[in-house]
C-alpha cells in the first residue's frame, strides 16, 4: 500500500460520503436561491470533510489501544502501527487548519458551526461515547449539524421538518451500528463492549429502540409530504410519495440484515457497497426531481 492510500485510510476519506448531507438543503431549496450558493455549499462540504477527518484521526489516536483488541478495528492504520502517532497528529493538524480556513471563506456562521461540531466530536471521543444512549443521540446530532451547515451555506430557509427527520433517522442508524457491535459481541461470547456503555444483554433493546426511531423518521417524512404549506413549494408534490415506500423499505431492510448478522458495524459503509441502497437513493432523488 502506497503512502497516499495509507494516509487516505487514516483520514477516512470514504467517510466524506456522510457530508453529502450538506447538499440536501441546497437541492431542496434551490428554487428559492438559484444556483449562486453552489460554490459556498461545495466549500462547506470540503471544509466539513477535512475537519471530520481530523476528528477521526484524533479519535483513532485516543482509541488505538482498544482498537488493537478489536477484531476489525485493529486493521486501522494507527492501531496497526502503519502510521506513527506523530505522523497521524500532523495529518490531523494540517487537515483541521485547512478545514477551518475553508469554513472561514464561507462565513463566520459556518465557522462557528464547525467549532460546535468539533467540540461535540472531541467530547464524543473523550467521554460521550462511553455513556449509553447519550452516545447515539450525539451521533444523530453530528449528522444533523451537517444539514444545518448546508442550510447556512446555501442561505435557504431553516426547515424544522428536515432537522427532526434527521435526528430520528440518524439516531436509528447509530443504534443500528451499536446493535451490530453487540451482535458480534454476543457471537464472540463476550459480555461487555470495550469503552462502551453497553453489554450483550442490551441487544434486543437496541433493536426495539432503533427500529422505532427509524419508523418515526419515515412517519415524519410522510407528514412533511402531506403538509399543505410544504406542498405549495413544489409544482408536482404527488411525486414526493415515491420517497415514502423507498425509505420504509430501506430502513426495514437494513435492520433485517443486521438481525441476520450480516451488517457491517458501520451501516453507512455497508450502504456504500450495497446496490439496493443505491436504487433506493435513486428513487428518492427521482421523486424530488419530478416534484419540482
Amino acid at each position: 500500500m502506497n503512502r497516499l492510500t495509507l494516509y487516505a485510510r487514516t483520514l477516512r476519506i470514504h467517510q466524506w460520503v456522510k457530508n453529502l448531507l450538506i447538499f440536501i438543503p441546497f437541492l431542496l431549496g434551490w428554487q428559492q436561491v438559484g444556483w449562486a450558493p453552489a460554490g459556498k455549499v461545495l466549500l462547506a462540504f470540503v471544509a466539513f470533510g477535512l475537519c471530520a477527518s481530523a476528528s477521526y484521526v484524533i479519535n483513532d489516536l485516543l482509541d488505538r489501544e482498544a482498537d488493537r483488541r478489536h477484531p476489525s478495528k485493529r486493521h486501522r492504520p494507527i492501531a496497526a502501527g502503519a502510521v506513527a502517532p506523530g505522523t497521524a497528529l500532523l495529518l490531523a493538524v494540517l487537515t483541521l487548519v485547512a478545514g477551518l480556513a475553508l469554513a472561514t471563506l464561507v462565513g463566520h456562521k459556518l465557522l462557528m458551526l464547525v467549532a460546535v461540531y468539533l467540540a461535540f466530536t472531541l467530547g464524543y471521543s473523550l467521554r460521550l461515547k462511553s455513556i449509553a444512549m447519550l452516545d447515539v443521540v450525539t451521533l444523530g446530532l453530528l449528522y444533523t449539524l451537517r444539514i444545518i451547515a448546508g442550510i447556512i451555506a446555501a442561505g435557504v430557509e431553516l426547515s424544522y421538518w428536515i432537522l427532526v427527520f434527521s435526528m430520528f433517522f440518524f439516531v436509528s442508524l447509530a443504534m443500528l451500528k451499536r446493535y451490530s457491535e453487540l451482535y458480534n459481541l454476543r457471537r464472540r461470547d463476550e459480555e461487555s463492549a470495550q469503552g462502551r456503555g453497553y453489554g450483550a444483554q442490551d441487544l434486543e433493546l437496541m433493536a426495539a429502540l432503533g427500529g422505532a426511531s427509524g419508523y418515526i423518521a419515515v412517519l415524519i417524512m410522510v407528514l412533511y409530504i402531506h403538509d399543505p404549506v410544504i406542498a405549495e413549494k413544489y409544482a408536482h408534490p404527488q411525486w414526493l410519495w415515491l420517497v415514502f415506500p423507498a425509505l420504509l423499505y430501506w430502513i426495514s431492510r437494513m435492520w433485517l440484515i443486521a438481525h441476520r448478522g450480516r451488517m457491517d458495524e458501520d451501516p453507512v459503509l455497508y450502504a456504500i457497497h450495497d446496490r439496493p441502497s443505491y436504487v433506493v437513493a435513486l428513487v428518492c432523488v427521482l421523486g424530488f426531481v419530478l416534484s419540482l
